[in-house]
């Protein structure tokens, strides 16, 4: 069996131009991410025939799926982008760099502002692999987000699955997992 796992293609919406912003300018940033169009590109699928793919219901994520495989999408939850929130209130503004450095401490340490905890994402990547497992012996293909899929990396070598190391994916790329 092989799982393909692809991050979606690259968002057009950049990070903030500004040097040192808001937590509010921060907040809208990330808004108008995740409702960000993307940029499309070629995905070498490896010539493999894959028979299924889950996808995120994340927009980007779904716009890659319906691009690079012609069938039935199976759109799920499970494969959402981590949630992470900026736990800074006061409307001072901060290094824009700080972000992501204190918002992934936060939730490293699950911090109270964290809405989803490391283990509650473990546990979701745990049910969505046993559900591709009991779907099927078939080949699946995954579209979903950079940081998930360092979690389904993790627990697909733990199941047994050889497949490369990922640092930080790439957009439009196929890391391939083999059992």
């Amino acid at each position: 069996m092989k799982i393909g796992l692809v991050r979606h293609f690259k968002v057009t919406r950049g990070y903030p131009t500004e040097k040192w912003i808001t937590p509010s300018e921060f907040d809208q940033w990330m808004k108008e991410y995740e409702e960000s169009d993307v940029e499309e590109s070629e995905v070498d699928l490896g010539g493999i025939e894959w028979q299924k793919c889950y996808v995120s219901t994340v927009r980007r994520a779904s716009i890659t799926a319906e691009k690079i495989y012609k069938g039935e999408l199976i759109k799920t939850d499970e494969l959402r982008e981590i949630a992470v929130y900026p736990f800074f209130k006061r409307d001072i503004k901060i290094p824009m760099i700080l972000y992501p450095l204190c918002i992934r401490a936060a939730w490293f340490f699950n911090h109270k502002s964290q809405l989803e905890r490391r283990t509650d994402v473990e546990e979701r990547i745990s049910k969505i692999v046993d559900r591709i497992l009991e779907e099927s012996e078939e080949n699946a293909l995954v579209v979903s987000h950079g940081a998930l899929m360092m979690f389904m990396r993790k627990e697909l070598i733990r199941r047994g699955f050889k497949g490369p190391k990922l640092g930080q994916p790439e957009n439009a790329k196929l890391y391939l997992f083999e059992k």
